[in-house]
């Protein structure tokens, strides 16, 4: 049984600088041939101060917290138990090149279904930018399988 009385558990505060060189390679990386995501004359002329944060790559960004396990460490997850749920974002405004995000990851919810046979993990993350301003929230959902081991 995964411990629900970690929801609410703030699992890191973090910041991230968004490189345009890590956004150029996050963009061929995924296919993207849209210019404004690799070219930033191509950017300002769209209207943007610099290259544009594409909608997925905050999720690299958050991945930079000092423990990315900290979700299945605090809870005694066994990785091989884990699937990918879901995962989602809204957007408040557009980030951009040049950038320090600030990253707040939460333990939103805890719940199980099928009897305790799936486990439910769901975090949540505020993105801010220097001045406090939303940017994003993020939210991801894992699933774990079987019965997990007593978290901490």
């Amino acid at each position: 049984m995964l411990d629900t009385r970690h929801i609410g558990t703030v699992l890191s505060r973090h910041s991230a600088e968004v490189e345009a060189g890590r956004l150029r390679f996050f963009a061929k990386a995924t296919g993207q041939t849209d210019a404004r995501y690799t070219d930033k004359a191509a950017a300002t002329a769209a209207g943007y101060p610099a290259l544009p944060v594409p909608p997925t790559f905050l999720f690299c960004l958050e991945m930079e917290a000092p423990n990315p396990r900290a979700t299945i460490d605090l809870l005694g997850i066994d990785i091989g138990s884990i699937l990918h749920g879901e995962q989602s974002f809204q957007y408040h405004r557009m980030a951009f090149a040049g950038e320090r995000l600030h990253f707040e990851v939460r333990i939103a919810d805890i719940y199980e279904k099928k009897g305790g046979a799936l486990g439910f993990v769901v975090r949540e993350t505020k993105v801010t930018d220097g001045d406090g301003g939303a940017v994003a929230d993020l939210r991801s959902v894992i699933v774990v399988r079987g019965k997990a081991r007593e978290g901490k």
